[in-house]
């Protein structure tokens, strides 16, 4: 496993390690060929939900798929990829907006979720309403207020372009270009949109050298007494639906109910993962919150009661939320703030290509 986590850091040096590798061939007169570490299972981390035998991550389908996920031919008139909600220095979310704004400036009534450690995920977007990973970007492609655009059209402009023909059959053998290879292209790249190597990480594997201050420790002790029951360890999420006591908005939002139409669902939202949170504001299904501090404040003295409250956020006493003390709060913050990893956030494999074509001017 350190072998292959090795491999993986190398890899994540992107173009130091591409240079190189020129460097060796003009040396040897030996064509070398670039390092792709496919999908590589974190140690640690539990086994991957998605399956793979139906859909493994090669390099030319990777790349195809990270040249559809930054592709606004996929939005109706052009201008709005997935890329534009999904920015990779705000671990794929859509940094500074409250809620998702699409197509001519709409806005959507929900904050992006992160593109991160989707590989791990059954049920996708804040209600669960969607059940598998390749049939994810369907949604933001029809949205009346995302991209407005419907599939078999974008399959059209997709085989009007010069390149994508080509690029549809080094990734799947064939210029035909369905909806199935499509979707299965862009969900190669975002399973690639693995994160696993925050200060949080690092103490995980007990590598050497990483450990937690005092500070960070107790830090950690106060998560694992209040928060890990709902952000469970490793991914920080344990993937359930919780009505975590926020006040209804303005649109009323019923998040899971929509889906199952249960109505011990109502006000229930998909536990977010805590990894990144330095990158992801601002919180919650709607983004009402801007800062971390406001978020441990609703869970210590803002909650709303109503009937389908989740019960972890009910005490013995009758009241509700998070007992923590200041001094616990600026722990957890300390510790929190280990879970943030930078090298996601910056890795060289996951951004946005550059697109030398003059079709695509």
């Amino acid at each position: 496993m350190k072998k292959i986590r090795a491999l993986n850091r190398i890899f994540h040096l992107g173009s130091i390690a591409f240079l190189t590798a020129s460097i060796l061939s003009c040396n040897s007169g030996e064509e070398k060929p670039e390092l792709f570490p496919g999908f590589i299972q974190p140690e640690g981390f539990p086994e991957a939900s998605y399956d793979f035998s139906r859909n493994e991550v090669t390099k030319d389908g990777f790349e195809l798929g990270k040249r559809l996920f930054f592709e606004p031919r996929l939005s109706r008139n052009n201008t709005i990829s997935c890329g534009s909600c999904h920015i990779q220095s705000a671990a794929f979310t859509h940094h500074g907006h409250d809620v998702s704004h699409g197509i001519d400036d709409l806005l959507g009534i929900r904050n992006p979720m992160p593109i991160m450690n989707l590989a791990w995920g059954t049920e996708f977007f804040w209600d669960g309403g969607v059940f598998d990973l390749d049939l994810a970007a369907i949604n933001a492609i029809t949205s009346p207020v995302e991209m407005d655009e419907n599939v078999p059209n974008v399959l059209k402009k997709l085989r009007e372009h010069p390149e994508y023909p080509d690029l549809f059959k080094r990734a799947f053998g064939t210029a035909e270009i369905t909806d199935a290879r499509f979707f299965k292209a862009l969900s190669q790249y975002m399973l690639m949109a693995v994160s696993d190597n925050s200060d949080y990480d690092k103490v995980r594997r007990n590598e050497h050298g990483a450990a937690f201050s005092s500070q960070q420790l107790a830090g950690y002790r106060v998560f694992q007494k209040n928060c890990a029951s709902c952000h469970s360890e490793p991914l920080l999420t344990d993937q359930s639906y919780r009505n975590n006591g926020l006040a209804p908005n303005h649109v009323n939002d019923l998040g899971r109910f929509e889906v199952t139409l249960n109505v011990a669902d109502r006000y229930k939202f998909k536990v977010p993962s805590l990894r990144n949170w330095q990158y992801t504001g601002p919180y919650m299904h709607d983004g009402r919150f801007l800062t971390l501090n406001r978020v441990i404040e609703h869970y210590r003295t803002g909650m709303v009661d109503s009937e389908s409250l989740d019960p972890v956020f009910r005490n013995a006493d009758g009241s509700i939320g998070i007992k923590m003390t200041d001094e616990e709060k600026d722990n957890l913050i300390e510790f929190l703030n280990t879970l943030n990893d930078r090298d996601f956030v910056t890795d060289p494999l996951l951004a946005e290509p550059v697109i030398n074509s003059s079709f695509n001017k």
